[in-house]
């Protein structure tokens, strides 16, 4: 009866009005005469516009566009000076789809393509194989003054092979400072890598020629990618968030006495967690193997030692008769469960 009357109402005040009149939500009326599954929808034609142009006037268009007159003319160009002519063709936009269905609107110089650069990947499987380099600066006395701090450091190792704080920076400086640590370390032919970004100092020709003359590769991050030297990045930002680094240097002794305190302590003593914990002076210099063997000595040692006092608490005594007590028994069972329970807590 209800389907009835909102059958009879909808052509007349829609089926919204005709469900409130019958006090019907409208969901269930939908649910209850809902076809499943749904009937396909009509293939919808479009429909041709009228003032499209005909297949003869397209090819009359294309047929003007490729005279020898208008070939070397932008489309632009031919309308205005067809109009000039008093001749009305199409418009200008309508010659750019025409051209476009026939494959002829595109780029008519010879320009190179460059390839997509890819992303850098370096890998180091031991200490000298590859270094990651860059500069930052530091504040100086005064505003809008700094100082240049230049930082290789060892990818491998996390060790800073190279410092160097100057008032400038400029591409001198960096070739010295990588000419001597490149001497310092020992560095042979064909084995180092340098990676570093595309600052004016990194990608200079003193900079190139020197590497390439004393054989060593070298490698740069892709365009305007901040994140392609994390390593020198991270260096920098441990150096600028340690609790003791000052808003600004008063002079360039100043700098260079912090930095040098620092590399002291990011190589010697700094526990860093991109290499297991150690020291980058342990890596670098081949003690990480026996550092870790005593760590895991050590461990052992106090493993055994927990589970050999808790067999020593669980050990039941008899009297003087040679019987044993049970409520002893039960005492030690219950001790030895709680120090073996504190133990595995004090464990983890």
């Amino acid at each position: 009866m209800i389907d009835d009357a909102i059958t009879e109402l909808t052509p007349t005040v829609g089926v919204k009005a005709a469900c409130a009149a019958v006090g019907r939500p409208r969901a269930n009326h939908y649910r209850r005469h809902r076809k499943s599954p749904a009937p396909p929808r009509p293939i919808r034609q479009r429909a041709e516009q009228p003032r499209a142009l005909s297949a003869a006037e397209r090819q009359q268009v294309l047929d003007v566009l490729h005279g020898e007159r208008f070939a070397d003319m932008a489309p632009g160009e031919v309308h205005a000076t067809l109009l000039d002519e008093g001749t009305y063709l199409c418009s200008e936009s309508t010659m750019y789809r025409i051209l476009r269905e026939q494959g002829e609107v595109r780029e008519r110089r010879r320009q190179a393509t460059h390839p997509a650069k890819v992303k850098p990947e370096l890998v180091a499987d031991a200490p000298n194989r590859c270094w990651s380099w860059d500069i930052t600066k530091l504040h100086g006395p005064k505003k809008w003054s700094y100082f240049y701090l230049y930082s290789i450091i060892d990818i491998y190792s996390r060790y800073t092979v190279g410092w160097m704080a100057a008032t400038h920076e400029s591409a001198a400086l960096a070739e010295r400072l990588l000419a001597d640590t490149i001497a310092k370390q020992r560095v042979q032919r064909d084995q180092l890598t340098i990676h570093a970004d595309r600052g004016s100092s990194m990608a200079s020709k003193p900079v190139a020629f020197l590497l390439a003359d004393l054989g060593v590769t070298k490698s740069h991050s892709r365009p305007h990618t901040s994140n392609d030297n994390p390593f020198s990045e991270a260096q920098f930002k441990t150096l600028k968030y340690r609790p003791d680094f000052p808003a600004t240097f008063g002079s360039i002794e100043d700098a260079r006495a912090f930095c040098d305190t620092f590399y002291r302590w990011y190589n010697q003593h700094h526990r860093h967690s991109g290499i297991a914990m150690h020291t980058p002076f342990d890596v670098h210099h081949g003690n990480a193997a026996t550092v870790h063997v005593s760590r895991v000595r050590l461990c052992g040692r106090t493993i055994e030692s927990v589970l050999k006092e808790s067999q020593t608490y669980g050990k039941t005594t008899t009297d003087s008769g040679g019987e044993e007590d049970p409520g002893r028994v039960e005492r030690d069972r219950r001790r030895a469960h709680g120090r073996r329970g504190r133990s595995a807590g004090e464990g983890q």
